[in-house]
């Protein structure tokens, strides 16, 4: 077992906002419900709930389809919680919410120190409101947080970019866009899609991510389950066929763990409206334990 115990500080963020499937809001209640915490304080950690962050409601507002502003009220008070929380030395661990959070998140756990962002997600969500097939602020979060999109969100917590490219390694990608494609390819972000992890495996694919990002002293894991493959995780807002069998995903997070450098994490796109029995739930709260310590020996 991994001995570097943490004061954890869990955050939920129940905001469906970002996309137009519903469900995604209940996702920190099954979290709750899967036992997180105590699996958690099971390896040893302190683990307090702080509640939800407060987000509107989607049938409360009146714009039409645009919410950056709810997002952008939402994304930043997550941003100072966060913030708050590394400045007293916890752990942040975030429970989404879909994955337009991550603005608020890494732009927080950034806002003093920059980290390197390891992004597990099927999606690389680069994309802008001009290039968006569907409009969805959950497809944008990585643009946005790189400096580019809507200067609303562009601007939560502080002004101008929060990454900078070099300090991002996405893994188990394997469904873009033909915009976010063309940017990603001309970008200098590490890009590690499910083809290297056929052909070169979950160990190698993971540690060379880790090596991509050694000049970083610090990491924050954003783990959008839809990169695993939905036979496992069926609960979640884009489902994509292809994906990390869960033990490929509890390799890649022990390896995380084993690392030493995690400092912040989110975990998103939960969706119990659509998933069996809290299966997906039940899932992620294995594979969070996983990140934070929990080793078969």
């Amino acid at each position: 077992m991994n001995q570097q115990l943490r004061n954890i500080r869990l955050i939920g963020v129940p905001m469906d906002l970002g996309q137009n499937l519903r469900g995604v809001d209940v996702g920190p209640s099954a979290l709750r419900y899967a036992g997180l915490a105590d699996r958690l304080r099971q390896l040893g950690h302190q683990v307090s709930d702080h509640g939800n962050i407060p987000t509107a409601l989607r049938a409360s507002l009146t714009d039409g389809n645009d919410f950056t502003e709810p997002i952008r009220d939402t994304c930043s008070l997550l941003y100072e919680e966060v913030r708050k929380t590394l400045a007293q030395g916890g752990f942040p661990l975030v429970m989404g919410g879909d994955h337009s959070i991550a603005i608020g998140s890494i732009g927080g756990a950034t806002h003093d120190a920059p980290k390197g962002i390891l992004w597990i997600d099927a999606h690389a969500d680069f994309n802008t409101p001009e290039s968006s097939p569907s409009g969805n602020v959950h497809g944008m979060p990585m643009a946005v947080l790189c400096g580019i999109g809507s200067d609303r969100l562009t601007s939560v917590g502080r002004s101008g970019p929060k990454l900078r490219s070099e300090d991002i390694a996405m893994i188990a990608l394997r469904d873009l866009d033909v915009a976010e494609r063309r940017i990603l390819q001309e970008s200098r972000l590490g890009l590690y899609t499910m083809r290297d992890i056929d052909e070169r495996g979950i160990a190698e694919v993971v540690k060379s991510a880790l090596r991509q990002l050694e000049h970083c002293d610090h990491l924050h894991v954003s783990f959008d389950v839809d990169s695993v493959d939905p036979y496992f995780a069926p609960g979640v807002g884009t489902p994509v066929e292809g994906g990390l069998r869960p033990r490929e995903a509890h390799l890649l997070m022990e390896l995380i763990a084993e690392d030493g450098r995690l400092a912040s994490a989110e975990v998103v796109e939960i969706n119990p409206i659509i998933d069996r029995g809290n299966q997906t739930a039940e899932l992620a709260a294995s594979l969070l334990a996983s990140l934070l310590g929990k080793t078969i020996l």
